[in-house]
């Protein structure tokens, strides 16, 4: 439950970043943004920010559901998606998403599969 609360909490701040802090000074920095192409790109950027708060808001439910089993299977399946995210974000942005974002999750989800 641990991990799975801590990959939460880190796509609530990466949520936070393109939604709030993109145009920042920390947005621009954990981005590697100049201040042209994040006023360019902001509205996208937050487009991106609501999933990543939906993977959040998923992984708090599934933390926070009464039925085990089912808690079990919402936590699975969106880790599942968090761990696909990152890696089309490591193949099309970044390589630097596959650990900052896929390793996380697949850490979760084995520890979540062997509990």
């Amino acid at each position: 439950m641990v991990l799975v609360g801590l990959v939460a909490l880190l796509h609530v701040y990466i949520m936070l970043l393109e939604m709030v802090w993109w145009t920042s000074p920390p947005g621009q920095k954990a981005f590697g943004l100049t201040p042209d192409f994040a006023r360019e790109t902001k509205t996208l950027a937050a487009n991106q920010g609501l999933y990543n708060g939906f993977l959040a808001a998923g992984l708090i439910w599934g933390l926070v559901h009464p039925v085990p089993e089912i808690a079990w299977q919402i936590q699975l399946f969106f880790l599942a998606c968090v761990a696909v995210a990152g890696i089309f974000g490591a193949a099309t942005a970044s390589r630097k998403i596959l650990f900052i974002q896929t390793l996380p999750a697949v850490l979760a989800i084995v520890a979540l599969v062997l509990a």
